[in-house]
């Protein structure tokens, strides 16, 4: 039973990921400005946040280009997921920001205790 526990919170966070590109895209196409800049920040903003990911964090460290361990995977998650949270809040979608920034500070927290960093 906690085997399968561990596989969905793995699995949620695969998803929160994917929820923070979402979520970032969503916000820049929210923006009050012309189409270029909607454009620019609705594609270049998940663009960003993609190559950060793959520079630092991907694949819990193993994946990444540089690597992070610690206190810095600890800043680089807390930066990351809170972006997608604060992107949320951002475009006006308070409820959901809370909801995804909660699960988030869930599933780190588990993976703490599991042993899953």
């Amino acid at each position: 039973m906690l085997a399968l526990a561990k596989y969905a919170n793995a699995a949620l966070m695969f998803f929160l990921e994917l929820g923070v590109l979402g979520s970032v895209g969503y916000w820049g196409f929210t923006l009050d400005s012309g189409w270029a800049i909607k454009l620019l920040a609705g594609l270049g903003g998940p663009a960003l946040f993609i190559a950060v990911w793959a520079l630092f964090g991907a694949g819990g460290g193993a994946n990444a280009t540089f690597p992070l361990t610690g206190l810095a995977r600890a800043a680089l998650e807390i930066v990351w997921f809170g972006g997608g949270a604060l992107a949320l809040y951002a475009a006006g979608v308070v409820t959901p920001a809370v909801v995804f920034f909660v699960l988030f500070a869930m599933n780190a927290v588990l993976r703490i205790v599991w042993k899953q960093v």
